[in-house]
């Protein structure tokens, strides 16, 4: 832990929770009345606490709520619940497109730990290399591989928590818990298609509650999905130029912009336990899941695009005796026997006459446009044994191992140097993230001065493993015109080849633990204590004090202060990438080496450390009459953040020093990124939550979520000012949904009006092509009618109204006519109907 650290703690943690306990001493006891009476079982390791016992502000959402909605992929439902987590469409972010990034109160993705079941979730295997700022480089968990059919209920806990659960708790804890029923189930048909009649989704769901014994339980989940890609899309201005010059070849529009096209996402949940007698229960559950994902790329102008049509030479064009840079057609001599300019000097149109002279628009005379996606497997079992030793110490033994591997796949592009034999589909190779975990937990209460101590406390050791695996030889290959200025690797992501393929682990064992006095009637307190030792960077203790305390009937308080961190993953420091990106109004190549690289040494970069937090929290809870309303405030200072660089030059001589390490297509690089800690930032937010029923069967909620990031402190020569203004202004520092739900005799519904705040978007990552956006309102409805006791037709839309946010004012630099990274989407309404039965 730092020493400023220390010395928050010293400063800001005594005196908010000295201020609970001298209100203690000097009120009278006074029974809290609960608020929500839904158990918890994150943010404290005490059974039986309810939401609003918690010391930390944690939002309860019930399985129903994700399935009674019209898409059909849980980060989306849980977007539409919860005001502060965020995640938008991703339309053409490289790997981020198959597993998008979501941000909970301003943070990366792997700023939130995910637990199932309240363990641990192993993260995806892919990194976020184009993460619209706030998520670059970001490694998180794929939420969307669980079914919301599995769901019993989602516990999101606001609160900084690495103390209590290791790395990654800084922004918060997500736990979903699995159906635990022993008989029952439900089978749900859904489709769905949007207001322009394209991005249809087809889902089939089912669970099924089997007795395990008398004495236990097996709850089975499906899910089928697939979703047809949107496009919300405009003509390029260099593609329209194009055909108005007479190139009918070119595709209209050149460039789609929308959801991608998912195949075959197959969910499939277990959730299991047995009680072997009073005091020991065994429980197992795991997962399967896989799903093909397929989305656009930039265009390749057929004039424009260097390193395949085009090349850059010195001509004096003037005739003024200072020679420019221009671009003509890259003309390939495919016989290099008697040298390389036998083609020099060649128009397009001799090129396609000679059979020694080769220019790609034989192959593509409209320009080309890659399509990019992946294939995702993901699975995960947990098995242990829980139970209480005859001293009364409870005990829960458990193991995990989890897998997620994506391969990636390009086509409608070439490997340039292979010239005319160069495939047009290629398996660029693909990553893996393998996770096993052990862990041992163990809790008593003892009575201390009449008072009574939860005490907790555990040991646990884990380990990560980060596998590039090759690809084709084709996606890497040098070929013969190398030397003529094609570059090299399949064009848009070029393929992983035998120097930068491998496996990267690193392990690390903790020990925590963790306290709660019930210090009197009103007052309870909580300290916890974690130490952790990594393989790679060594070892950090972090600490939690908490407290909540019940002033009358109508009011509680409740603070935390808490350290934290988040350990660098073994991708982030390994991790070797070449991606093509827009950069000053153009395609360029950009690559991603690892920090230690002597080339990225040479721009700052070093061995990853830690990011290191400090958290802040202070709350309210008020009962007034029938209003059951919460209001909390954070504040989340992050030191050293994990990210991407800013974009790097790089010169002629790091460049082929680049090719001599053997990463693929880095001839062609015009920058490069490295990992590093980079920044430190400051997170303010407050929640409010608020709950009143209209009558016996209609309910009125109100959640709202306003966090504001601002940067610190940073290093100039990795941070620009565009990276700056993402950080800051990216997401919408306001959120909030409105929700009235009625259920009347045989028939329910739903109307929940959201509101997304303003936000600024650089467009294509690109600071030139700035994009401020307002904010925006979207209404949606659903209303289910019962047939029988087990049938129901629900009808329902999101975004009923249709409304889409700010038109883009650079549509036509790429083709996109909304901005990417609006937080409500970009395809309109979503129209559905589901049948569901329940037996």
């Amino acid at each position: 832990m730092k020493e400023n650290n220390r010395r928050w703690l010293t400063i800001c943690g005594a005196p908010s929770l000295l201020a609970i306990a001298i209100a203690a001493l000097s009120s009278p006891a006074v029974a809290q009345e609960t608020l929500l009476e839904e158990v918890i079982t994150i943010g404290t390791r005490v059974e039986g606490r309810s939401a609003t016992d918690s010391a930390a502000p944690i939002d309860i959402v019930t399985g129903e709520a994700f399935v009674n909605q019209g898409d059909g992929d849980l980060n989306n439902l849980l977007r539409n619940i919860v005001p502060s987590y965020n995640v938008n469409t991703k339309p053409i972010s490289d790997a981020a497109s198959i597993v998008r990034p979501a941000n909970l109160r301003g943070l990366p993705p792997d700023s939130t730990l995910v637990l199932v079941n309240g363990k641990r979730r192993h993260r995806a295997a892919v990194i976020s290399f184009l993460g619209s700022g706030v998520s670059d480089g970001a490694q998180g968990p794929d939420i969307s591989a669980i079914p919301a059919i599995a769901l019993k209920q989602v516990e999101v806990l606001r609160d900084g928590a690495a103390a209590q659960y290791g790395s990654d708790a800084i922004a918060g804890v997500i736990n979903f818990q699995l159906k635990d029923a022993a008989e029952g189930g439900a089978l749900e048909l859904k489709h769905a298609t949007t207001a322009d009649g394209d991005g249809d989704q087809n889902m089939i769901a089912a669970n099924i509650g089997l007795p395990l014994t008398s004495a236990g339980f097996v709850n089975v989940s499906m899910e089928y999905r697939e979703q047809d890609a949107t496009s919300r899309s405009v003509q390029r201005d260099d593609a329209a130029q194009l055909i108005e010059n007479g190139n009918s070849f070119v595709a209209s529009p050149a460039q789609i912009w929308g959801q991608p096209e998912v195949d075959d996402d197959t969910k499939f949940f277990v959730n299991s336990a047995i009680e072997l007698n009073d005091a020991v229960e065994l429980y197992a559950f795991g997962n399967y899941a896989s799903r093909s994902t397929d989305g656009g790329f930039y265009f390749r102008n057929p004039e424009t695009r260097e390193g395949v049509f085009a090349t850059k030479v010195l001509r004096d064009e003037d005739g003024d005796g200072v020679p420019e840079e221009i671009l003509v057609p890259l003309i390939g001599d495919l016989d290099a026997s008697n040298g390389i300019d036998d083609c020099e000097g060649f128009t397009v149109a001799e090129a396609h006459d000679s059979d020694e002279c080769f220019s790609f628009t034989e192959m593509f005379p409209g320009g080309f446009t890659p399509r990019f996606g992946g294939d995702l497997e993901d699975y995960a079992l947990v098995f242990g044994v829980r139970g209480e030793l005859a001293n009364g110490i409870g005990y829960d033994v458990s193991a995990s191992r989890g897998h997620n591997q994506v391969d990636f796949n390009i086509y409608n592009t070439v490997n340039a140097t292979l010239g005319p034999d160069s495939p047009t589909a290629f398996s660029p190779g693909g990553y893996v993230q393998n996770e096993t975990n052990l862990n041992i937990d163990l809790t008593k209460a003892t009575e201390i001065a009449a008072r009574t101590l939860y005490m907790a406390a555990g040991l646990e050791w884990r380990e990560e493993e980060f596998k590039v695996r090759m690809g084709d030889e084709a996606s890497w290959a040098v070929g013969p015109l190398t030397e003529q200025d094609f570059l090299i690797g399949s064009n848009g992501f070029s393929g992983f080849g035998p120097e930068v393929v491998g496996t990267f682990d690193r392990d690390n064992i903790a020990l925590y633990s963790d306290f709660e006095l019930q210090a009197s009637d009103n007052l309870r307190l909580g300290a916890a204590l974690r130490w952790e030792d990594f393989s790679d960077f060594g070892d950090t203790s972090n600490i939690k004090l908490s407290g909540h305390y019940v002033v009358s009937d109508v009011l509680a308080l409740r603070s935390t202060i808490s350290t934290g961190f988040r350990a660098p993953t073994p991708g982030q420091s390994n991790i070797t990438n070449v991606t093509t990106a827009f950069t000053d109004g153009k395609l360029a190549n950009r690559g991603t080496i690892p920090p230690t690289n002597p080339i990225a040494v040479l721009k700052g970069g070093r061995q990853l450390q830690p990011e290191e937090s400090l958290s802040i929290a202070l709350g309210a809870i008020v009962s007034a009459g029938d209003w059951d309303v919460t209001l909390d405030f954070f504040q989340i200072a992050v030191t050293d953040r994990i990210t991407q660089s800013a974009n790097q030059e790089l010169s002629d001589e790091e460049r082929a020093q680049l090719v001599a390490d053997g990463i693929s297509g880095a001839d062609s690089l015009s920058f490069f990124r490295f990992y590093t800690n980079d920044f430190d930032t400051k997170t303010r937010g407050i929640d409010l939550v608020a709950t009143y029923p209209l009558g016996d069967a209609t309910d009125l909620g109100f959640a709202v979520n306003w966090t504001d990031t601002e940067v610190t402190d940073f290093r100039p020569e990795t941070m620009d000012a565009m990276r700056l203004r993402q950080l800051e202004d990216g997401l919408p520092n306001l959120r909030g949904n409105a929700t009235l739900t009625h259920a009347g005799d045989g028939w329910r519904g739903l109307v929940r009006l959201n509101y997304y705040g303003s936000y600024w978007e650089a467009h294509l990552d690109d600071y030139s092509l700035p994009i401020d956006a307002g904010d925006e309102w979207t209404l949606d409805v659903e209303a289910a009618y019962d047939l029988s006791e087990s049938l129901s037709l629900i009808a329902g839309a999101e975004n009923l109204l249709n409304n889409y946010p700010d038109k883009n004012p650079w549509a036509g630099v790429a083709g996109a006519e909304y901005p990417e990274t609006a937080p409500m989407g970009f395809n309109g309404a979503l129209y559905y109907v589901r049948a569901q039965w329940d037996f």
